[in-house]
């Protein structure tokens, strides 16, 4: 990994952030290897339309106040998988069906996860 301080900050980041809006199996996995421009893949399954929406403007909302910039934003306007660009972490937002379908973690198989620790929830959240 290029910059492994700031990549795993980005993914505690939006993993907390999409846990907060529902989003469900995080997974992250360390493409560093066979991407050297991309240190983390982060994959997280919506279970509507609207959901994945909602959990993609999470994330990108938490990682812009956090000081990071996006490089790149792809598939709002269907919001069933929705790519965010943060340079060294790529955040992958599905919809349940295209995630199966597409089978991201299959294709990469071959790459190491990356443990993913959130947050602990507030009491009253």
């Amino acid at each position: 990994m290029q910059s492994p301080e700031t990549a795993e900050e980005m993914l505690r980041i939006a993993a907390d952030a999409a846990a907060s809006k529902g989003g469900e199996d995080l997974v992250a996995l360390n493409v560093s290897e066979p991407l050297p421009l991309v240190d983390i893949f982060l994959l997280v399954t919506g279970n509507s339309e609207r959901n994945v929406a909602a959990i993609a403007d999470e994330v990108e909302d938490k990682l812009l106040e956090s000081g990071h910039k996006r490089v790149r934003r792809e598939g709002r306007a269907e919001s069933r998988w929705i790519l965010l660009d943060f340079g060294d972490l790529i955040v992958h937002v599905f919809h349940q069906e295209e995630r199966v379908y597409y089978g991201l973690e299959r294709l990469w198989k071959d790459c190491p996860v990356v443990p993913i620790e959130l947050a602990e929830p507030v009491a009253g959240e």
